[in-house]
């Protein structure tokens, strides 16, 4: 008897693969092929959050507690009282929190160095723009406050928060920008007493804050303190005097100055410099 047969005369089978063979395979390709849901997952859309997330984000508290502050009216959107659970906004949609307006993100202050060659605009239009510059600073949604022209150099700060905006667009308690203005040619005595009491264009009073020689520098040379938020004003002074200015450079915005923020850098505020900024 072979030794590949039993007692009883029937053959065992030892070949792999034999033709007559019903062994099953479970190879993975053979494996039964289940059907994937028909279902569709609706896309949300990623212009709208749910208003206690946003509230949420904001720090004011936390998605449960500002549910419980929904819900007794505490909040209001674009003026009205929201009280509905689930209720969702725009970044774009006016939030108030228990009257106060809030952000769908932490306040973030970024300040900028700025090199010469960018516009000081958030529009994608007109090339090389300052957020360009500062955008791996955040992912908040932050904006520059004032102006800088494409050829002026110097200190320009961003953020999300709107009270410093305010702070600094306020006409009579804006805060200060001390500027370095090279001119074409030297500030004659008489033209800088003028500017200091201020005199009129058009009938509309130009004033600045301060204006002063820079010292160890030739008279061309000039550094002047003003609250506007733009620097148009600089070239009105100096237009009506005929004076054409070579170079605008911010050196310092209320407290804050360039120290340690080379050319085209950013640095964020320090815990110290966000609340004296709120102070001023």
């Amino acid at each position: 008897m072979s030794r590949n047969q039993d007692s009883k005369g029937k053959g065992k089978i030892t070949g792999r693969g034999n033709a007559n063979s019903k062994t099953k395979s479970y190879a993975r390709g053979n494996a039964p092929i289940k059907k994937k849901s028909q279902a569709v997952k609706k896309s949300s859309n990623p212009d709208e959050m749910r208003l206690n997330k946003y509230i949420g984000n904001s720090g004011i508290c936390s998605r449960r507690e500002a549910d419980e502050n929904i819900a007794i009216g505490l909040v209001t959107v674009n003026g009205k009282v929201v009280t509905e659970m689930g209720y969702k906004v725009k970044r774009t949609d006016e939030v108030r929190f228990d009257g106060q307006r809030i952000m769908p993100e932490p306040s973030v202050y970024v300040l900028l160095n700025k090199p010469k060659g960018f516009a000081t605009t958030t529009a994608e239009s007109k090339g090389k723009t300052v957020m360009d510059l500062v955008a791996n600073a955040t992912s908040a949604n932050i904006k520059p406050i004032g102006r800088l022209g494409r050829n002026s150099v110097g200190l320009l700060l961003f953020t999300n928060d709107d009270k410093v905006v305010q702070k600094f667009t306020n006409s009579k308690n804006g805060v200060a920008r001390l500027f370095q203005v090279e001119l074409d040619k030297n500030l004659k005595f008489e033209d800088l007493k003028k500017i200091q009491e201020g005199f009129k264009v058009d009938g509309k009073l130009i004033a600045v804050e301060e204006i002063s020689y820079i010292k160890d520098e030739s008279k061309n040379q000039v550094g002047i303190k003003i609250k506007n938020t733009g620097n148009t004003i600089l070239h009105t002074i100096f237009d009506n005097l005929n004076y054409d200015i070579v170079r605008i450079d911010c050196v310092a915005i209320g407290h804050l100055t360039k120290k340690d923020i080379p050319r085209g850098h950013w640095k964020h505020l320090t815990e110290q410099e966000i609340n004296t900024l709120k102070m001023l």
